[in-house]
């Protein structure tokens, strides 16, 4: 499952957020608002029971209950729904729906990460915004990066020691004037 947070400014929508939680309950969406959302903003979400939870005093919630109100959810949630079809439609034509539950939230990042500089209007900003999170990160190992799904036991069939090809692709030379009988 993946939570979405999208800011809105007076000229539409500014950042996102994105990451994946175990499940749709306010011990999951707690963390999630608590490290993304400043507290006393205004909380626009679905009509799910455990956000008023999550929410109590420290933020102003307004749900609304999509289900059975008659009304489409991308009408009172616009922001979350644009994000998440352009989400969408970058993983399914970028990465060719070729995306392994291991990596989603790397996904996830590098999709915040683009879609919050969309409008960056310093190029140069982005290298410098880039090489400063690639600093504060710690260094990963290459199981990590590669999650590797084998169990560690297992070890892959090393190639043959010797190569061998068919009969039938042996190359035969044809007597030639020019050629020598030492060079064959």
């Amino acid at each position: 499952m993946v939570v979405i947070a999208i800011e809105r400014t007076p000229h539409g929508f500014g950042r996102c957020r994105l990451s994946i939680i175990p499940g749709a309950s306010a011990r999951h969406l707690g963390p999630f608002i608590r490290a993304n959302v400043e507290a006393g903003s205004v909380i626009i979400t679905g009509g799910l029971p455990h956000y008023k939870t999550v929410c109590g005093t420290a933020y102003k919630h307004k749900p609304f209950a999509v289900k059975g109100s008659g009304v489409q959810a991308h009408v009172p949630l616009p922001g979350m729904h644009w994000v998440a079809s352009l989400l969408k439609r970058w993983l399914m034509s970028t990465h060719q729906g070729a995306v392994s539950p291991e990596h989603l939230q790397a996904y996830l990042d590098e999709f915040c990460f683009r879609f919050n500089r969309r409008s960056s209007r310093k190029r140069g900003m982005l290298f410098y915004r880039l090489l400063e999170q690639a600093v504060q990160m710690p260094p990963i190992t290459e199981d990590q990066l590669l999650a590797r799904s084998l169990p560690k036991s297992t070890k892959p069939t090393p190639p043959p020691s010797k190569t061998s090809h068919s009969s039938t692709l042996e190359l035969r030379l044809r007597a030639k004037p020019w050629r020598r009988a030492s060079a064959l």
